[in-house]
């Protein structure tokens, strides 16, 4: 007869005490395992959750797709916004156009009159714009009347990139509403040569 087990009375085979104490700690731990692996699903699932939301409400991470904006961002960067409603001449901002994102620089807000002469020479108010981030000035593809006011709840937009940018100048694109944007781009991520501050 084995060790763990003794004979009953009626010549039944009873476990031991040994081997039920096993049987216990045994249940116990898959009991144990499945509560905690439960609990770590639920936690990693609330966590992915909030970086959804952080990613899509507060901080939307997005690519740059094309030329308009260099030098300043360049074709694939990946760059971060934080979601707000204000901001000022001279931020990049992101907005939705015909169900994409663009991304531009405000010029001028609402009620702020802009003017572009010949050689691209960018006024707001008849002051001319300082604008060390633009490498190269052009009209570009500019069809509206000039002077123009920027109307109420809007903004001006332009590319970095005048002669190539199509934007505010342009009726096809025209002035940005402020429902329209999705934020404003504070930091560039990706290539790692060129993380840092977008401004």
């Amino acid at each position: 007869m084995e060790q763990n087990e003794t004979q009953s009375t009626e010549g039944m085979t009873v476990p031991s005490m040994e081997l039920l104490e096993a049987e216990l700690k045994k249940e116990q731990y898959k009991s144990n395992y499945s509560r905690v692996l439960k609990s770590t699903v639920f936690s990693l699932l609330v966590v992915a959750a909030i970086a959804v939301l952080i990613a899509v409400l507060i901080l939307p991470v997005l690519q740059i797709s094309g030329t308009s904006m260099t030098e300043t961002l360049q074709d694939k960067d990946i760059v971060v916004a934080v979601n707000s409603s204000k901001y000022k001449t001279h931020d990049v901002i992101a907005f939705y156009y015909n169900n994409n994102i663009l991304i531009k620089r405000v010029i001028a807000t609402a009620g702020d009159w802009v003017d572009i002469d010949a050689e691209g020479n960018v006024y707001v108010n008849e002051e001319l714009l300082d604008e060390p981030y633009v490498n190269e000035k052009a009209l570009g593809e500019c069809n509206i009347e000039l002077p123009y006011q920027v109307p109420d709840g809007k903004c001006f937009v332009m590319g970095d990139h005048r002669a190539t940018s199509i934007d505010s100048r342009n009726t096809s694109v025209g002035c940005v509403s402020n429902d329209m944007v999705v934020g404003r781009i504070l930091f560039r991520v990706w290539p790692m040569s060129g993380i840092g501050i977008v401004k």
